[in-house]
């Protein structure tokens, strides 16, 4: 299994370079933890990775196959979490997580992962009633949602996911991260460094990205 493979892979944001020939391969069962300082590229790499945002040039294979062939395999296999928390307010946390589960054609069983999250005690809660760490959890606790499945997206993009989590909810993310993990998935993860990097130090590798005119480095 080949995981991950880009291939000279650039980006421009604004007519300036963010990043350019840019190569990782990632194996299945590990995560890349990706450092740099703001405007370095780590969120635009997050997007182009996800498909969200188009490369410049190069090219990115999963499995041995360019992504581009079939852009809707690539999204199912993808879970992307950025700084924002896509939820439904209306919704409660036990139907914002079962929207996911069946996004993904996943068992709609969704207290597992709440419990993964501890707020379990919010199933029932509608989300406009969340502070901000809890919404931070439910939207951290997607990736739990039937991790025991093959069927679950085997590429998590997680940009900065330990921002604004109590040591106790950074533990329970690299609790996550670590069974996908042995479960030969693959996860990339912008980072600042801290507690999260440390858990899944012995599963990770690292790149660093520059901030200039050329892009990254690493």
């Amino acid at each position: 299994m080949q995981g991950l493979i880009t291939y000279k892979l650039s980006c421009i944001r604004g007519e300036r370079s963010v990043f350019s020939g840019l190569d990782l391969a990632i194996k299945p069962g590990r995560a890349l933890l990706l450092s740099g300082a703001n405007g370095s590229g780590k969120s635009s790499l997050m997007r182009v990775l996800a498909g969200l945002l188009p490369a410049a040039s190069g090219h990115i294979e999963w499995e041995g196959e360019d992504i581009s062939a079939d852009p809707d395999a690539h999204r199912a296999r993808v879970a992307y979490i950025g700084h924002a928390d896509p939820l439904k307010p209306s919704l409660t946390a036990t139907e914002n997580l079962q929207f996911w589960a069946q996004l993904y054609g996943l068992d709609p069983v969704v207290e597992p992962a709440l419990y993964q999250f501890s707020i379990e005690h919010l199933a029932d809660v509608p989300i406009r009633y969340f502070s901000a760490g809890q919404k931070r959890r439910l939207n951290l606790a997607r990736l739990a949602v039937g991790q025991n499945s093959l069927a679950g997206p085997a590429l998590w993009l997680l940009d900065e996911p330990a921002t604004g989590l109590d040591p106790g909810a950074v533990s329970m993310l690299a609790n996550t991260i670590l069974a996908h993990l042995s479960n030969e998935g693959v996860a990339i993860i912008s980072t600042h460094g801290g507690r999260l990097d440390q858990l899944i130090a012995d599963s990770a590798d690292h790149l660093t990205l520059q901030t200039s005119r050329s892009g990254a480095a690493g």
